[in-house]
């Protein structure tokens, strides 16, 4: 087969590859996963100058260093391969401009380079869509080289710029977004332990004054019932005295008729009082009892008692149960039980 034979059946069969890989091509595109939130900044928009070096060079130096044989035949496998513009070094496009810069007049590259234009484009969009600003300038470049008057440049270029300073944009306000959330983060922390602070102060403070409350409660029952038990105290001295004011005041019996004389016969002791006894408390009450003829106490009082009405009550009962010998006339008296822990 001659080799022009073999270059126009590679001619015809070049629209027919191309046909069939635009499908596969441009679906993987499409689904190319866009940059994930919070990735790395997306580059800068290129300056006009780094646009026209990266056109210059949208052709790899080791590619215009191949042949004609060279790149023709590596342009039919990049086609039969899908890749029409991808990746960079190694695609049809770039082998075809190779071949276009060594054989300007040949129309099958100029074909070749036609069908694969819209391609480019597509995938320049994608490009764009994902923001893949740099895989897009190198696909613009592409795109420059093949035809330098071709309408959707102008577009693209401005969406590589645009796109660019729009990343660039976003990717500024989430940083600042990130610094004010973690700003107040720590703002908020800090009010929650100042709040804190200030409840478990205030929980102190309310349990001391709780305390002092009850310490001041409590000093004002003992100083009431110290001043109760003084009120009774002279209640009773006040009688005591009236009772020996009025015994004192009293007519006195002829001396005829003296009092007999008492004599015991049976004066068992007090029982001492329990609480008393734990506590140690000693005292004395003086008591005025009344016998009968027969001997028998038929009355008895409490004159006086220290300390007040802790021993009166088996003072008078142990009195009752005092016997003495039968006299001839009733007879009153007083007698003074003492009361201590020792005895």
């Amino acid at each position: 087969m001659s080799y022009v034979t073999k270059q126009g059946k590679l001619r015809l069969l070049a629209p027919v590859v191309l046909l069939a890989s635009l499908a596969a091509c441009s679906g993987k595109d499409e689904t190319a996963p866009a940059p994930a939130t919070g990735a790395t900044a997306p580059a800068a928009a290129p300056s006009a100058a780094e646009a026209a070096a990266a056109t210059d060079k949208a052709v790899s130096d080791k590619v215009q260093g191949m042949d004609t044989t060279q790149l023709r035949d590596a342009a039919s496998a990049a086609l039969r391969e899908n890749r029409m513009y991808a990746p960079a070094g190694d695609s049809a496009v770039e082998y075809y401009l190779a071949l276009r810069e060594k054989l300007p007049e040949d129309a099958s590259v100029k074909s070749a380079l036609t069908d694969l234009q819209p391609y480019t484009l597509i995938a320049t969009e994608q490009a764009l869509g994902r923001e893949d600003f740099a895989e897009a300038q190198r696909l613009i470049a592409l795109v420059e080289k093949m035809d330098p008057n071709a309408p959707a440049l102008p577009r693209l270029k401005e969406g590589v710029t645009k796109g660019a300073e729009l990343a660039q944009a976003r990717t500024v306000e989430e940083a600042d977004k990130a610094k004010k959330d973690a700003e107040n983060k720590v703002k908020q922390q800090a009010e929650q332990q100042r709040l804190a602070q200030q409840q478990a102060a205030e929980a102190t403070a309310a349990q001391q004054l709780a305390a002092k409350q009850e310490a001041a409660r409590k000093d004002s029952e003992r100083l009431e019932a110290e001043r109760q038990a003084a009120n009774r105290r002279e209640a009773e001295q006040r009688a005591a005295a009236q009772a020996a004011a009025q015994q004192a005041t009293a007519p006195k019996p002829a001396a005829a008729a003296a009092a007999p004389t008492l004599r015991a016969v049976s004066t068992p002791a007090p029982r001492y009082p329990a609480d008393a006894l734990r506590a140690g408390t000693s005292g004395e009450v003086l008591v005025e009892l009344t016998v009968g003829t027969d001997g028998s106490v038929t009355d008895a009082r409490v004159l006086r008692a220290t300390p007040v009405r802790v021993f009166d009550r088996e003072a008078l009962a142990a009195v009752r149960r005092w016997k003495f010998e039968p006299i001839s006339a009733p007879t009153t008296t007083r007698r003074t039980l003492a009361f201590s822990p020792s005895k």
